[in-house]
């Protein structure tokens, strides 16, 4: 029988590993909380409907990349593929329309099959934020200048580039329709297959697709910004004045969609040259219609969101240092009298808040060798001549000096190191 594997897609995540991955989650975590948004934490799986009716049944995510699963009564529940609208379900399963506006951060892992690669797995990790009941731009400005202060924090900022776009209100998008899709219909036999699909359905998404032949299409395609009413442009025009007064940089970029059903106005990306292809590292947009369409109370809505692994491996790239995980003691024990000693005192440490590494065999040498693997700064050493004295030799690890400590005054000695 072959040896167990993980599944394709999937990722064991070292202590290392995990310890930069939680350094950008708990960065996300803080610095979204300066902008008054708390933690919501919503289900890995919901009703598939959840997904099917707010992602659009024409888009990649719906028809290629869920986990769909029926349950053992019957029910058809899908891994989330992203964070958005287990939110908004949320929101409307709990009745939280009267505490508008609402401010959220939400982080956890997701799930896509498609096509592993660098920075993309089929179980990744997201942080993201949605901001719900605010129609104004100035929900738009915080939520991308928020944004652009999380990746100055993971020291990646300065190799981003803003892109930002407008795919304007229903009535702009409804006149910009018409006119694709007559540009399409010409196009018609050069077209993939998917985008035929979405000819009827939702043109707009055609514009995302990633088929080289639609790419070269799409590139000639009208500008949805030459079919956009004054509403629509007065809105886009105060998203970027917002951004220029808080000095936030950002390059207006016409052909920029989203590629999902619910978004319209403002549409966003954080994009860099340091990943190859893969060149998103935030993105977002503003949903105005999507909570109606689930059914809930007409509720704008704009939100953002990120993969952590790709986050982690760009401000590893950017050469950021994440803080080293507390140094522990060690406590090296020789003899059984001494063994019961320090593990009464290992309790003790612990509960006064030092990291403590207690080896579980060997002699002085093979243990003093595991605290030099562990990184260990101090070292405990008692035996039946430190016993006999009630006084523990404490060792510094870097620099070799040592001294002789009593047994009572021990926890009070290494507190303050």
């Amino acid at each position: 029988m072959a040896a167990l594997q993980s599944v394709r897609g999937t990722h064991d995540q070292l202590p290392e590993e995990s310890r930069r991955h939680r350094f950008v989650e708990e960065k996300a975590l803080t610095v979204t909380s300066l902008y008054g948004f708390g933690e919501i934490m919503t289900p890995i799986f919901e009703f598939t409907d959840v997904f099917a009716r707010t992602l659009g049944d024409t888009s990649d995510i719906v028809t290629k990349e869920m986990y769909t699963f029926t349950d053992k009564g019957g029910d058809s529940l899908t891994l989330r593929p992203e964070g958005t609208a287990g939110v908004c379900r949320a929101f409307i399963s709990g009745g939280l329309a009267q505490h508008l506006p609402l401010k959220f951060f939400y982080r956890g892992p997701m799930f896509r099959h498609e096509r592993p690669q660098k920075g993309r797995l089929r179980q990744f990790h997201q942080v993201g934020v949605e901001l719900l009941g605010v129609e104004n731009p100035q929900a738009d400005v915080e939520v991308i200048a928020m944004a652009r202060h999380l990746l100055d924090e993971l020291g990646i900022g300065q190799h981003t580039t803003l892109e930002l776009n407008t795919l304007g209100d229903v009535e702009s998008r409804e006149n910009y329709r018409q006119v694709l899709v007559a540009y399409l219909q010409d196009h018609l036999s050069s077209l993939s297959d998917d985008s035929k699909n979405r000819l009827d359905k939702n043109p707009l998404r055609i514009l995302d697709s990633k088929d080289e032949g639609d790419r070269k299409i799409v590139a000639n395609a009208p500008l949805l910004s030459q079919h956009l009413n004054e509403a629509s442009r007065g809105f886009f025009a105060k998203v970027q004045e917002g951004l220029s007064a808080l000095g936030v940089p950002f390059t207006v970029n016409e052909r920029l969609v989203r590629g999902l059903d619910y978004y319209g106005h403002t549409a966003f990306e954080f994009t860099t040259a340091l990943l190859g292809s893969q060149g998103t590292v935030l993105a977002g947009g503003r949903y105005d219609t999507l909570i109606s369409t689930m059914g809930g109370p007409a509720t704008p809505g704009i939100g953002w969101a990120a993969g952590v692994e790709r986050l982690s491996m760009l401000s590893q790239e950017a050469g950021l240092q994440v803080p080293e995980a507390a140094r522990p003691i060690a406590l090296v024990p020789m003899g059984e009298a001494a063994q019961a000693a320090l593990l009464k005192l290992s309790g003790e440490l612990r509960r006064a808040g030092l990291a403590v590494e207690m080896g579980y065999a060997g002699n002085l040498g093979k243990r003093l060798k595991r605290a030099d693997k562990v990184r260990a700064r101090l070292a405990v050493i008692l035996g039946d001549d430190e016993l006999a004295k009630k006084a523990a030799t404490v060792r510094d690890l870097d620099s070799g000096e040592q001294e002789a400590v009593a047994l009572d005054a021990l926890v009070q000695r290494l507190s303050g190191k």
